[in-house]
C-alpha cells in the first residue's frame, strides 16, 4: 500500500514545483507584451521625430506644438524662426515644431 500512495504524493510535489513558476512566466510575459505594444513603437515614433527636426530647411511649411502653421525662415542651433505673417515672424525652440503641414491633397 506505501507504493500507491507514494506515487500520488510524488505527482502532487511535482504539480506543486510548476505551479510556483507559473506567476513569474506570466509577468514575463505581461513585460514582453507591453514591450512590443507600447514602448517599441513609441521610440520609433520619438526617431522619426527626431529625423525630422534635423532635416528641417528654410522655406519648408511646419505646424507648432500650440497649432501654428507657418514657413520656416532661418534655422539657428536650437531656435527655428517661423513666418507667421506678412508682419509676423516667430522665433521658437526647434523641439516645438510638431511636422510639416500635410498637403493639400489629403482631405
Amino acid at each position: 500500500m506505501s507504493f500507491q500512495t507514494s506515487i500520488p504524493t510524488v505527482l502532487a510535489q511535482a504539480e506543486g514545483g510548476a505551479t510556483n513558476l507559473s506567476p513569474f512566466l506570466m509577468i514575463g510575459l505581461f513585460m514582453a507584451a507591453m514591450y512590443f505594444f507600447m514602448i517599441a513603437p513609441q521610440r520609433k515614433k520619438e526617431k522619426t521625430h527626431k529625423a525630422m527636426l534635423a532635416a528641417l530647411k528654410n522655406g519648408d511649411k511646419v505646424v507648432t506644438i500650440g497649432g501654428i502653421y507657418g514657413t520656416v525662415t532661418a534655422i539657428k542651433d536650437d531656435r527655428i524662426h517661423v513666418k507667421v505673417d506678412e508682419s509676423t515672424r516667430l522665433e521658437m525652440l526647434r523641439s516645438s515644431i510638431q511636422g510639416l503641414q500635410p498637403t493639400g491633397d489629403a482631405k
